[in-house]
């Protein structure tokens, strides 16, 4: 069938919905829809996104197969055509009442599944754990992230003999620092299909370290790690306090160096600022280049907003994107979660998406957005000054009942407000060990059960810590 005819059908296809659903959702979610033909009873679409084809698969399935039945025949088949990053077609057909069949996401084979350091890994079926939708190409240049991103695309032409070996890359939650990395992983597996390249968080190199030690096969563990080319590890302020695995990293990390292997680490604090970690780590960390990312300014977060708009078939107007741009600040994660409220709202309360609509997403997710991380440091600043005592003193080993109550409390709230381990809130808190954090933490429980006074005066830092 000619082009002409298959469009005619569609835009009979169209009145039918148009009719069934609010208008917001139809100019949405059907007028950026191409019909591209109709053979063999396969009518055969194209939408601009996996997230735009899920979304139809999740809410209009039913009124898409009841339409194309009721128009064209009871014996239809749509076939999506997904038009991806990459400007290849990802087909998807869905027949009558049959599902739709699995969509390629994206993303690395088994992207779920942990790598097992301890079994024979062969080049074949050796898994990077890598996500191949952070790329280059969407990852968006700024002043903020300028050198990091250029440093990165110098590594994978040359991946462990530039100048840039270890790349230590730093910078707040959301700027970028983890698509960085799979986006360097991703070039380096391209261009040299042969290098293993290994893409780990600190946590998980941290929980297969210790079932390494439980299963007695350390030797396995180390032997894996030191026959990787390309080493990225992300998060690694998370190995702070842990003495043995820093020590492994250490070995491992000594091994590929010396061997012209790369490394690159990402973490929340500069290596300067790291507390918790051995110094001998801290000082190689620093052989290479240490670069920060930072905020996004305004012009990079309307690239990125009008990337996510283009990827995901979007129609948003340019004032709306202009006014969550000046208005989202912190990070890319914020920009795309505020771009998915806004279309969640218009769909629920069948609302066109102009300013006022945008104002009051923004409006309702701001405390969030804004909210304070709470770290160590910061509990820290309030419990000292609460007690208006100097912060150098808790890492002393005073006995002064006031600075001993100012060390157990500033213990039992970081374990309450962060995820961090008592081994690893000890080491930042005076090197102190696992015991004597819960120690801390009992006591000053055990304090509030019987003392209204220290209950009021804890429920008073709290209160300072979420202002």
């Amino acid at each position: 069938m000619d082009a002409f005819s298959t469009q005619n059908l569609w835009a009979n296809c169209l009145k039918v919905i148009q009719d069934n659903i609010p208008e917001a959702a139809f100019k949405t979610w059907f007028l950026p829809i191409v019909p591209l033909s109709y053979e063999n009873k396969v009518f055969t679409i194209q939408v601009p996104s996996q997230f735009f084809y899920e979304y139809l698969e999740d809410k209009f399935v039913d009124l898409l197969k009841t339409t194309l039945h009721r128009e064209i025949g009871r014996d239809t088949i749509l076939q999506y055509r997904i038009l991806m990053e990459n400007t290849t077609n990802t087909v998807v057909n869905y027949r009558g009442d049959a599902k739709s069949l699995p969509m390629d996401k994206g993303v690395a084979k088994n992207s779920n599944k942990i790598p097992n350091p301890f079994q024979k890994v062969v080049a074949d079926d050796f898994d990077s754990q890598l996500n191949l939708k952070y790329t280059f190409d969407n990852f968006f240049e700024g002043e903020s992230n300028k050198l990091a991103r250029t440093a990165g695309e110098t590594i994978t032409k040359n991946p462990g003999k530039t100048a840039f070996n270890p790349l230590f890359v730093h910078g707040a939650s959301g700027v970028g620092k983890t698509h960085l990395c799979h986006a360097i992983g991703t070039r380096i597996k391209e261009l040299y299909p042969g290098k293993r390249v290994l893409y780990v968080s600190a946590h998980l190199f941290k929980i297969q370290y210790a079932d390494a030690g439980r299963y007695n096969t350390t030797n396995d563990f180390i032997n894996f790690y030191q026959g990787i080319d390309v080493l990225i590890i992300d998060d690694i302020h998370e190995l702070a306090g842990i003495e043995k695995t820093q020590n492994t990293l250490f070995h491992i990390f000594n091994h590929l160096h010396q061997n012209n292997k790369q490394l690159i680490l990402t973490s929340d604090k500069a290596p300067s600022e790291l507390q918790g970690v051995e110094e001998r780590l801290l000082t190689r960390f620093r052989w290479g280049l240490t670069t920060k990312i930072d905020h996004p300014d305004k012009e990079l977060r309307l690239k990125i907003l009008q990337n996510k708009i283009l990827h995901d078939g979007l129609s948003i107007p340019e004032d709306v994107v202009d006014y969550i741009a000046e208005n989202v600040t912190d990070n890319a994660r914020d920009l795309e979660g505020i771009i998915v409220s806004v279309m969640a709202h218009s769909l629920v309360y069948n609302k066109e998406i102009d300013l006022p609509l945008a104002r009051r997403v923004i409006g309702q997710a701001i405390k969030k957005i804004e909210a304070k991380k709470i770290t160590v440091s910061t509990i820290e600043s309030v419990v000292c000054g609460f007690y208006n005592i100097g912060i150098e003193l808790i890492h002393t080993a005073s006995r002064k009942r006031q600075i001993v109550q100012a060390r157990q409390v500033t213990m039992y709230l970081s374990k309450s407000y962060t995820e961090m381990s008592l081994a690893q809130i000890g080491s930042l808190i005076g090197k102190k060990n696992h015991a004597t954090v819960l120690h801390a933490c009992k006591t000053v429980k055990e304090q509030m059960e019987v003392d209204r006074a220290f209950r009021d005066e804890i429920a008073e830092i709290e209160k300072k810590l979420k202002s």
